[in-house]
C-alpha cells in the first residue's frame, strides 16, 4: 500500500487520527517510536528551529529539504505544512505543491490566508486554486494525494461560523481531501460543521480542546497539536540551559 493510500485510510478508520507534529528528523523519529501513525510537519516549529518567525520567511527550498529529510527517515505517512504555498500566483503555488509531493509526502496543508498581508483569499479564487491543484496532482501520478484545506476564519474573523461553513463546503466540493479549521473550539459549532461538510474535519489542539475521544464523538476525524510540543521542548531547553549557567554545575544533567 502506498503512503498516500495509507494516509487516506487513516482518515476513514474507526479511531480519530491523532497526528504528531514534527519540526526536524529527530522529533519525527521520536513521534514515530512513540506510536503515532502519521506525522504532520509544523511550519512554525521548523521556522523557529532555524531562527525565523512563521509566515513563509524561510526560502522554500530550505523548508522543503527539511520536509524531505523527515519523509525519508520515517516509515509512516507524512503531511507537509507549506503554509499558503510559498507562491505569488496560482501557478507558482501549484508548482510548489508538486515539488512537495515529489519528496515523498502523502499530503499537504494549504492555507487560505495571506502571509505578507492580512485577510483571507477570495473564496472563488481559492476554490479555483484547489481544483487546479487536484487536477495537476492527478495528472502527475499523485491521485488521492491528501489536500488538507486549512481555513483561517476562526483566526481572523470576529464571527466566523457561517463563513467557515461556506468555505469548508466549497473547498470540499473543489477537490480538497479534508478541511482544517484551527481556532474552532465550540462544541456545537464543531458538531454542526462535521455534520454538514462532506470531508474529514481536522482541528488544532488548544486549551480546552484536547481529548481525542470527545472530538471523535463530535465527528472530527483528525487532531493535531501544531507547534505546542516544539514550544514545550524549547521552553524546557531554555529553562535547563539557564539553570546550568546559574549553578555553574552540570550535575542536573545526570539526575
Amino acid at each position: 500500500m502506498s503512503k498516500i493510500q495509507e494516509f487516506n485510510d487513516l482518515h476513514c478508520a474507526q479511531e480519530l487520527l491523532f497526528l504528531g507534529n514534527a519540526w526536524d528528523v529527530l522529533s519525527a523519529l521520536a513521534l514515530e517510536k512513540a506510536g503515532f501513525q502519521a506525522i504532520g510537519t509544523t511550519s512554525w516549529g521548523i521556522a523557529n528551529s532555524l531562527g525565523y518567525a512563521d509566515g513563509e520567511w524561510i526560502d522554500f527550498q530550505h523548508h522543503l529539504n527539511i520536509i524531505q529529510a523527515i519523509a525519508e527517515q520515517v516509515n509512516i505517512p507524512v503531511s507537509a505544512d507549506i503554509e499558503a504555498g510559498y507562491g505569488h500566483d496560482e501557478q507558482s503555488i501549484i508548482d510548489n505543491v508538486l515539488r512537495t509531493a515529489d519528496v515523498g509526502v502523502a499530503g499537504i496543508n494549504i492555507e487560505d490566508s495571506f502571509k505578507k498581508q492580512t485577510g483571507l483569499r477570495n473564496i472563488t479564487k481559492h476554490c479555483h486554486l484547489l481544483a487546479n491543484m487536484r487536477a495537476r496532482l492527478d495528472n502527475h501520478g499523485y491521485k488521492d494525494f491528501f489536500i488538507n484545506a486549512r481555513t483561517d476564519t476562526y483566526l481572523l474573523l470576529m464571527h466566523p461560523f457561517e463563513e467557515t461553513m461556506m468555505r469548508a463546503q466549497a473547498y470540499s466540493e473543489s477537490g480538497a481531501s479534508g478541511v482544517f479549521i484551527p481556532g474552532l473550539i465550540d462544541i456545537n459549532e464543531i458538531s454542526a460543521i462535521t455534520s454538514n461538510v462532506d470531508a474529514p474535519i481536522n482541528l488544532l489542539s488548544l486549551p480546552g480542546l484536547t481529548n481525542c475521544q470527545l472530538l471523535k464523538e463530535l465527528g472530527v476525524r483528525r487532531l493535531s497539536f501544531g507547534n505546542a510540543l516544539s514550544d514545550k521542548i524549547i521552553a524546557y531547553l531554555s529553562q535547563h540551559a539557564a539553570q546550568l549557567v546559574k549553578d555553574q554545575d552540570t550535575s542536573s544533567l545526570y539526575v
